[in-house]
């Protein structure tokens, strides 16, 4: 009975510690936002971002990273997995995907605040080799998105990196070292299974994120699935079963996407012409790019242009 009385008396403390942790980082994320939704800072890995209105799913492109919400609810979605992150709960990804982001509690009052901090694979290996970390005997991962708890362990080291931005002059020196004091404790977290087998050479879920590198570094050029299944050392049978397991596309459907986004940036950013956009991201048909552009966003590339030029204007 004691040994219980204390657990629980552990636990509510460990609570009540780790809403003052978020409630600092709430401050400063507040502090730094104030009209913006997101915000990059001084640490190029880090970037802040703020709601103050519940929304619909809003197309967005997920990278290895890893979000914490220290206010609020946001939900990723990734396919017809939903991952839902809060105050209790962080959101890990592991390759570069297409998804959808949706805010789902916020107010003009009380905002949704959070951060997202880019992760390094091969940071992630170094630490694993480093420190003779033993494999977690979890079974294999499904999907390149997971949902953890929220520790203070997990926690300390985003404060200490947020405070750096009122030090810029200790940005160089020290945010490396807190870098890489995350990287650890996400090694450490209940995710540790799922980092270890991306970051870890040689199993299938490292074999999909090297691909994923290879099809962005060739997106342009005609898809040649042997080659690509011959870099990783795979079958193509294989490519392609581990491939859809973990990204629920195939990899050409996967080439499509990286093209059509790319397309969009050059049209957007760079004032091409949507023909001249098709040909540089490799369609040999203008009106082939247009029809896979509109089946994509839902709306032709010289409307969808317009409109999104009009809401960065606004």
């Amino acid at each position: 009975m004691i040994a219980q009385h204390e657990s629980r008396a552990e636990n509510k403390q460990l609570d009540i510690n780790i809403s003052d942790m978020q409630a600092k980082l709430a401050r400063i994320i507040e502090q730094k936002t104030v009209g913006n939704e997101d915000s990059s800072t001084l640490i190029e890995s880090l970037s802040l971002f703020r709601r103050e209105v519940v929304a619909k799913p809003c197309a967005c492109t997920i990278e290895p990273s890893v979000l914490f919400v220290v206010q609020g609810t946001k939900q990723l979605l990734v396919g017809e997995q939903n991952f839902t992150y809060d105050t209790q709960h962080f959101l890990l990804n592991s390759l570069d995907m297409p998804a959808s982001s949706q805010v789902i509690e916020a107010s003009l009052d009380n905002p949704c605040l959070g951060l997202m901090l880019k992760i390094d694979m091969q940071l992630m290996a170094d630490i694993i080799a480093q420190n003779g970390m033993n494999s977690p005997h979890d079974s294999p991962i499904n999907g390149s998105s997971a949902i953890g708890a929220v520790t203070s362990d997990l926690l300390a080291p985003f404060i200490r990196l947020l405070d750096l931005l009122d030090e810029p002059e200790a940005i160089t020196t020290l945010s490396p070292l807190i870098v890489r004091e995350i990287h650890y404790r996400l090694l450490t977290s209940d995710l540790a299974s799922r980092i270890w087998q991306i970051a870890s050479s040689g199993n299938q879920a490292n074999r999909i994120s090297k691909a994923i590198g290879w099809l962005r570094m060739h997106y342009s050029e005609p898809l040649n699935i042997e080659e690509l299944a011959s870099h990783l050392q795979m079958s193509t049978t294989t490519l392609y079963h581990h491939f859809r397991k973990h990204t629920s596309m195939s990899p050409l459907q996967y080439q499509k996407w990286l093209r059509l986004n790319e397309a969009q940036r050059l049209m957007l950013n760079d004032n091409s012409g949507a023909s001249s956009a098709a040909f540089q991201v490799g369609y040999e048909s203008p009106s082939h790019f247009s029809r896979e552009y509109t089946r994509l966003f839902g709306i032709s590339p010289k409307r969808h242009i317009e409109i999104l030029r009009k809401g960065t204007n606004q």
